[in-house]
């Protein structure tokens, strides 16, 4: 399992620094033109590329609710790219991805989901120190 998380913190990292990308990448066309044929801002793929960026360290960190908010936070880009996607009538070989990932990253979100919805807010429990004399 670690090495799937970290397969797709490395997708979406790389995803982060394309969205960043002043001109075309070896995958595609310059996102600042993407971002505005599909009616966004151009600026929004900053915005795009730092939740991408944050939600990849987020997956490798070997904590459930680091991990949690890293695949919900992937969740809400992803939907937002799957709905982009389907608005503007793109080609299937274009828009497999996003959904594709949106329901990988459901599925972690599940997998780590939290036992209690504070356990989200809550600082992690320090270790106790037991003394024996």
């Amino acid at each position: 399992m670690t090495g799937l998380y970290w397969f797709l913190a490395f997708e979406f990292a790389l995803g982060a620094v394309t969205k960043y990308w002043p001109g075309d990448t070896m995958f595609s066309s310059a996102y600042s033109a993407k971002f505005v044929d599909w009616g966004y801002p151009a600026w929004m793929r900053f915005v795009v590329g730092a939740l991408e960026g944050a939600a990849a360290v987020l997956l490798v960190i070997p904590d459930k609710r680091a991990r949690f908010l890293g695949a919900v936070t992937l969740m809400f880009v992803l939907t937002g790219a799957a709905t982009t996607h389907i608005v503007n009538h793109d080609p299937a070989a274009e828009s497999w991805a996003a959904p594709t990932h949106l329901i990988i990253m459901g599925v972690l979100a599940l997998a780590n989901w939290p036992a209690y919805w504070r356990d989200l807010l809550r600082a992690p429990a320090r270790p106790t120190e037991v003394t024996t004399r």
